[in-house]
């Protein structure tokens, strides 16, 4: 068993079209999908487009959760342009992503934690806007399957349980970092510009994952981030820092 786990693209089309064409020189023909993927200052209705054609196994963002759940004007200064890209049928779609699911009854698919859409699973944010190891064990109890992907926070990360268990996030497509005001305020950053999505292989009864880094060209989306009012993301989108 070999597939590829994406994430929070957040509207970022050209990283997207690079991670699956990776994924195919890769030869790899499965593909599930994180969540988080149309909202930000981006190209949100090319990135739906695209992603309503692949053929892949979808979880639902909190982003995306953000997108159906309230109006507009209710919305976060990253969702409200997305939203005013999308038409029903995006929208429509979305309402139809479940929150969690299981993948070939082997891998347990959530965007954050299994309970909680906007809950950091890896990582703890300290008071001061340190950003740590989380402690992982509770948030998995429960949870038969033996590979585990989440995503959410952007960084890419793979660890394993006490028992054995492997809990991955694959990192972000299209957002390679962010400044946040929950629980406190912190800044998450990867620290390159590249897109990055995981490759996932059950071999001699063990699960192996391999982190990509795609090149694509990210100075075009720094450009539209900045053209819409966004520097920050730009910045990330650059270098993958906030500055």
């Amino acid at each position: 068993m070999r597939f590829a786990a994406i994430a929070d693209v957040h509207g970022n089309h050209l990283a997207l079209e690079a991670v699956v064409a990776d994924i195919r020189a890769q030869g790899i023909g499965e593909i599930v999908n994180l969540g988080d993927m149309a909202s930000g200052p981006l190209d949100a209705l090319r990135t739906m487009d695209a992603l309503m054609a692949l053929d892949a196994v979808h979880v639902l963002g909190n982003h995306d959760r953000y997108l159906i759940d309230r109006p507009p004007e209710k919305m976060g200064s990253w969702d409200r342009p997305a939203h005013a890209q999308l038409d029903a049928t995006h929208l429509d779609w979305l309402g139809t992503v479940p929150p969690t699911r299981v993948f070939r009854d082997q891998v347990f698919l959530c965007h954050a934690t299994p309970d909680n859409d906007e809950v950091y699973w890896l990582e703890t944010v300290l008071p001061d806007g340190t950003v740590r190891m989380s402690s992982i064990e509770a948030a998995a109890k429960g949870i038969p399957q033996r590979l585990i992907l989440c995503a959410h926070t952007h960084i890419a990360r793979a660890v394993r349980l006490a028992d054995g268990r492997m809990i991955v996030n694959p990192g972000s497509v299209g957002s390679p970092g962010y400044r946040d005001i929950h629980p406190f305020p912190h800044v998450m950053e990867a620290g390159t510009p590249d897109a990055r999505y995981a490759i996932l292989e059950f071999v001699n009864d063990a699960w192996r994952v391999t982190l990509r880094h795609v090149p694509y060209d990210h100075e075009a989306m720094a450009a539209l981030a900045r053209r819409n009012g966004q520097p920050e993301l730009a910045s990330a989108l650059a270098t993958g820092w906030i500055r």
